[in-house]
C-alpha cells in the first residue's frame, strides 16, 4: 500500500534565519513541482512554503525516499544539509496526515486560531494541482484537510476573536507605546498581511497610516480603503522621518531597509524612537538597525510572547479540535486500507467469471439440440451462482472494521482463492 510522508521546518523546530533559507517563493514551488514530477521516485507530492514553514507532502512510489528529498531541498534551495537536517520533522503515514490536518486548522501555526492557513493551505493545493504532482491519495487527503478544517472552525472556539501575525504586531506596537492614537505608521507591502494590520491598526486610532508598495497602484487602492496616504516604495526611506512604526510584509527576497538608511533617517527625525515590526520571511529589515541608538527591530520570533499567551487562553478549544482531527485521521486511514481491498476484490471476481464461463462453454458444446434461449438462460443461471458465490466473501472483505487486521484477512482469500495477484507492499 501506497504510504504518505511530510518533511518539514516551522517555527518550533528552526529559528527566522534558517527559515527564510528555506523558504520557496511561488515561482520556486512551481520550479520545485516540476523538478519532483519528474523524479522517478515520487508519486505524488506538494510543496507547501509560508513565514513559518517549508513542508514537503509526498507519496513515494518505492520506499519512503526521505534522503532523497532532502537532498533534493538542499540542492534547490543551495543550502548544505548538515545546516538543515536536525531541524527538519519526518512524519509518515497517520503522524503526517495528523500533522496536514493540524497545519490546516491552524492547530499548528505561531497563533493558534489564526486564519489566513487555510487559504495558504488551499493555493499550494492548487499550485501542485497545475503542475500535476498530485493523484488519488493527495487529492483525497486534501479536500479531507479542507473539511475538517472548517469542522474545526465551525463547531470550536479556536478563532474566536481571530487573530494573525498581523494582530500580533499590532499588539506589540500598543505595548510598546501604550497609546497608538498619537502614532503614525507605514507599511511596507500591500498584501493581505498589511490589510490586515491596517484593521488592527484602524482599531486603535492610530494618527496616520502610509502604504509603500512596489506596485504603487496597490499601495492606493489599500491606503483610499482605509483612507491613509500611498507613498512610492521608492520614497520609503524619505518616509521614515514621518512615521514612528514601519510594519513590513513584502515578498522581497532582500532587505528593503538597510542600517544606511535608517541612519540617514534618524538624523532628520532627531533620534526620534522609531520601531521596525518585520512580519515578513525571508527578512525585509535589516537586523543591524538595532544597534542604532533609538531604532528597534522586532521579526517574526520576537511575536512568540503574544502568541503563547493566546496559545493558553484557546487551550480548552484546541483539546476538542484535536479529537475532530483524530476522529479524521482514522476515517482516513480506513479509506487508504479501502483501496488495497480492491485489487483483490477485482482478482476473485475475475477469477470466478473466468471459471464460470469457461464451464459453461464446455458444457454448452456438448448440447447442440438447445436452443439460443436456453442456451442464453443457462449462461444467465450460471453467472447468477457465480455472482452469490462470491457476495458474501466480497461483503466481508470491503466491511473493514475498526480493530481487525485487514491485510491478513486479504492474505487469507488470496491463498484460499489461489488468487494470481502480486503482494501489496
Amino acid at each position: 500500500m501506497s504510504k504518505i510522508l511530510l518533511i518539514g521546518a516551522n517555527h518550533k523546530t528552526a529559528p527566522v534565519e534558517l527559515r527564510e533559507k528555506l523558504s520557496f517563493t511561488t515561482e520556486e514551488t512551481m520550479a520545485a513541482l516540476e523538478s519532483l514530477r519528474k523524479d522517478p521516485n515520487i508519486g505524488e507530492c506538494l510543496v507547501f512554503s509560508t513565514c513559518n514553514r517549508t513542508e514537503v507532502l509526498y507519496v513515494p512510489k518505492t520506499g519512503d525516499q526521505v534522503d532523497r528529498v532532502i537532498e533534493f531541498i538542499s540542492s534547490f534551495k543551495k543550502i548544505d544539509v548538515s545546516e538543515f537536517k536536525d531541524h527538519l520533522y519526518i512524519h509518515e503515514e497517520d503522524a503526517a496526515i495528523h500533522h496536514l490536518f493540524c497545519v490546516a486548522s491552524s492547530l499548528d501555526s505561531m497563533i493558534v486560531g489564526e486564519p489566513q492557513i487555510l487559504g495558504q493551505v488551499k493555493a499550494a493545493y492548487r499550485a501542485a494541482v497545475s503542475s500535476k504532482t498530485t493523484g488519488v491519495l493527495l487529492n483525497r487527503l486534501m479536500h479531507k484537510a479542507y473539511s475538517v478544517a472548517k469542522k474545526v472552525r465551525k463547531e470550536t472556539g479556536i478563532g474566536d476573536n481571530a487573530v494573525s501575525i498581523s494582530y500580533a504586531a499590532i499588539e506589540l506596537a500598543n505595548k510598546i507605546f501604550s497609546d497608538l492614537s498619537q502614532k503614525s505608521v507605514m507599511l511596507l507591502g500591500a498584501g493581505e498581511m498589511a490589510e490586515l494590520a491596517v484593521e488592527h491598526l484602524l482599531s486603535h486610532r492610530v494618527k496616520k497610516i502610509i502604504v509603500a508598495n512596489r506596485t504603487f497602484k496597490k499601495a492606493v487602492e489599500l491606503s483610499d480603503k482605509f483612507k491613509g496616504q500611498a507613498v512610492k516604495f521608492e520614497e520609503r526611506e524619505d518616509a521614515l522621518a514621518e512615521v514612528d512604526i514601519i510594519i513590513s510584509s513584502t515578498g522581497a527576497t532582500e532587505y528593503v531597509l538597510t542600517c544606511d538608511q535608517v541612519k540617514r533617517a534618524m538624523k532628520k527625525r532627531r533620534h526620534n524612537t522609531l520601531f521596525f515590526i518585520d512580519i515578513a520571511v525571508p527578512r525585509d529589515i535589516d537586523p543591524k538597525i538595532n544597534s542604532i541608538s533609538n531604532a528597534y527591530v522586532y521579526d517574526i520570533d520576537d511575536l512568540k510572547n503574544i502568541v503563547e499567551s493566546n496559545i493558553k487562553q484557546r487551550g480548552k478549544e484546541t483539546v476538542k479540535a484535536q479529537r475532530f482531527i483524530e476522529e479524521a485521521v482514522v476515517k482516513f486511514r480506513q479509506w487508504m486500507e479501502s483501496l488495497s481491498v480492491v485489487p483483490t476484490i477485482k482478482a476473485l471476481n475475475d477469477k470466478m467469471t473466468a471459471i464460470v464461463d469457461m464451464e459453461c462453454k464446455k458444457t454448452l458444446s456438448s448440447l447442440k439440440h438447445l436452443s439460443a434461449e436456453d442456451i442464453e438462460a443457462i449462461t444467465r443461471m450460471t453467472q447468477a451462482i457465480a455472482s452469490r458465490t462470491i457476495h458474501d466473501p466480497i461483503l466481508f472483505l470491503r466491511n473493514t472494521g475498526d480493530h481487525r487486521n485487514d491485510s491478513l484477512y486479504l492474505n487469507v482469500t488470496r491463498q484460499l482463492f489461489n488468487l494470481d495477484i502480486p503482494e501489496e507492499k
